[in-house]
């Protein structure tokens, strides 16, 4: 079995747990247990009367799980987080953590389909339950589909030419794996910056087939919705995609529009900033590379 350092090494570990200011007989989240790095340091400062409760929808971080009555693991994608704790009758906790994005482990095992590192089958689910994967987006989505991808959660200017070309090449013969998926993107990777280029395509896919952006919000709203006053919730995201609907949701309580002004014209908004945004320093980025994007902001329930 692998262990814990190995399957992931938990970004800004202090720092994140740090944020939720524990109480040692409180009731906590870890809504993205991976290699459970944070939810083993949520553990070391809980007294025996807490609990931690952690959600993973990926099978292979059940192995993981550690041997302690504290602790509950819910192999469950955490846009279901109200439904399951209420099945432990839990309404109301003390804090929430979330560290987005793949694992390192994801990347790591190469017939997953996530790292532009290896040849793979176009899969991309971050749990094997879910219908739709890579092969379904690039082999079946019509052009304004893929045109939204790419230009979405990709962030490409040239979207729509990427889809026509996929549209084109996917005539032929369908687009079965990651080095056919390159080798009809080539004319878009410059030498230069083609790693950066086809990592900004391999997101749009990935975001794409697991939902990652509803997912989010589902999250973002229940977590208000279950948070005690004064209970904190700690969101590592890892693109500007997640951080901007991270940063909106946490000053204002909503994804869109501004919230109103009560008749004395301040506004009333669901949580306090706790600090400023935290980012690795150079030490963590030179030990852990996958913490170089890592963008942490805390909050906590008025």
């Amino acid at each position: 079995m692998m262990t814990t350092m190995e399957y992931h090494n938990p970004v800004l570990l202090k720092e994140t747990v740090g944020g939720l200011d524990i109480k040692p007989d409180g009731v906590y989240v870890d809504v993205t247990f991976g290699g459970g790095g944070h939810s083993a340091e949520i553990l070391r400062q809980l007294g025996p009367d807490g609990k931690l409760f952690a959600f993973d929808q990926d099978e292979d971080a059940l192995a993981n799980a550690p041997e302690d009555d504290r602790f509950t693991l819910i192999n469950e994608n955490f846009r279901f987080l109200k439904r399951y704790l209420r099945f432990y009758n839990v309404t109301q906790v003390d804090g929430i953590l979330a560290d987005l994005g793949v694992s390192s482990h994801q990347f790591d095992v190469a017939e997953r389909g996530f790292s532009t590192r290896f040849d793979a089958e176009l899969d991309m689910r971050m749990s094997k339950k879910n219908d739709l994967n890579a092969f379904r987006v690039v082999n079946e989505y019509d052009e304004a589909n893929l045109k939204r991808v790419f230009l979405d959660y990709g962030e490409l200017k040239n979207a729509p030419a990427i889809a026509r070309v996929i549209i084109e090449a996917r005539e032929k013969e369908p687009i079965k794996n990651t080095e056919q998926l390159k080798f009809v993107l080539g004319r878009f990777l410059p030498q230069h910056k083609s790693h950066k280029i086809l990592a900004q395509m391999y997101q749009a896919i990935r975001i794409e087939v697991n939902r990652e952006m509803d997912v989010l919000k589902e999250f973002l709203v229940q977590s208000l919705e279950i948070l005690k006053p004064e209970g904190r919730l700690s969101v590592i995201a890892y693109h500007s995609l997640e951080d901007r609907l991270v940063k909106r949701f946490m000053r204002n309580g909503m994804f869109e529009g501004e919230p109103e002004r009560d008749m004395f014209g301040n506004f009333s908004v669901p949580f306090k900033l706790i600090g400023k945004l935290i980012v690795p320093d150079e030490a963590e980025i030179k030990m852990n590379n996958r913490a170089r994007s890592a963008k942490l902001r805390i909050a906590e329930k008025r």
